[in-house]
């Protein structure tokens, strides 16, 4: 017996200790959770430094151009070919070398993270915000609203994306554009032309999520107290989807950078002189075996910018997987 009691006591003592434990997991909020796993992903971690610094060199391009002595990103000269008239590589006063007509790589590599970030993080806001909307309504109201809906996204999702991007962007950079020239050719064609292709993607994840959530008890609990269908979709239904749609707005950023390049790199993106890592390559393309700096710089650019935002997209969707330890 008396051997018994001081284990008895140790199990009793040890009771409270667990169960501050787990009052004290319990007490972390969703948002504490999800850094909190989020932390423990090294590799989306240093995916995460990589995009902020971007964002810093992106947004001060004009003060690290001039703080590095490199000429603007769209001034021309001769200055920089070597004997041959072909342009040189990296160097004093070129820190990346030139491109073939004389501009400077270093600059049009930080002013092409501009258009970029710009393109992906736009574009990306409005098709997901699009797409929400019509999967929140096609999905909550059923019938005629959701087969309406539907179709719209299976016929879109028929055509190649990158086909059918090239068209609504070709279309759109002649004359003074699209709509009676509400989208005008340049930046605003490139986003109109991945909006139009990518929200259907999110839109069918949404519909899904919301035919499920459309059933829960607090959604009929909202329909007792006499809410209405947009406060039901916009106050209970919402704030339960947010999960998916960070994810996939983050795994859907390096797929419009990439279109983004993609339109670019075939002319019908960026209008010229205005440096965009897409429309460098293919401007490199010619002149590779002789400018390899050129092709070079603004490539891994765009490669080390979508391994950074892929990377961080699986860190993010792991960090928000409620069966995650």
């Amino acid at each position: 017996m008396s051997t018994g009691a001081p284990e008895l006591l140790q199990e009793a003592g040890s009771a409270p200790a667990v169960e501050g434990e787990s009052a004290a997991i319990a007490a972390r909020s969703p948002l504490q959770l999800f850094w909190r796993r989020l932390r423990q992903d090294k590799v989306a971690l240093v995916a995460l430094c990589f995009i902020i610094l971007l964002i810093f060199v992106a947004f001060c391009a004009p003060l690290i151009v001039k703080l590095a002595g490199a000429r603007p990103p769209n001034e021309q000269s001769t200055k920089y070919f070597d004997e041959f008239g072909s342009p040189s590589g990296p160097g004093p006063g070129k820190i990346l070398g030139v491109d073939d007509l004389g501009r400077d790589v270093f600059s049009r590599v930080l002013y092409g993270a501009r258009v970029s970030l710009e393109v992906a993080l736009v574009a990306t806001a409005l098709s997901v915000g699009l797409g929400v909307v019509a999967g929140m309504l096609a999905g909550f109201h059923r019938g005629p609203v959701d087969t309406l809906i539907s179709r719209v996204i299976d016929v879109t999702l028929a055509f190649p994306i990158l086909l059918l991007a090239l068209g609504i962007a070709s279309s759109c950079s002649l004359g003074s554009g699209c709509l009676r020239g509400t989208v005008k050719p340049g930046l605003s064609t490139v986003i109109v032309a991945i909006v139009v292709v990518n929200w259907t993607y999110i839109g069918r994840i949404i519909r899904g999520q919301t035919l499920s959530l459309r059933e829960k008890e607090f959604v009929e609990a909202a329909r007792s107290a006499g809410a209405g269908s947009t406060t039901i979709m916009f106050r209970e239904l919402l704030p339960n989807l947010v999960a998916p749609i960070v994810v996939y707005s983050t795994l859907v950023i390096p797929q419009n950078i990439l279109l983004e390049a993609a339109l670019s790199y075939l002319g019908v993106g960026i209008d010229p002189p205005q440096a965009s890592w897409g429309e460098m390559l293919a401007e490199a393309t010619p002149i590779f075996a002789t400018a390899w700096w050129f092709f070079l710089f603004p490539g891994l650019a765009l490669l080390l910018t979508v391994l950074a935002f892929n990377l961080l997209g699986d860190g993010i969707r792991d960090a928000l997987d409620p069966k995650a330890a």
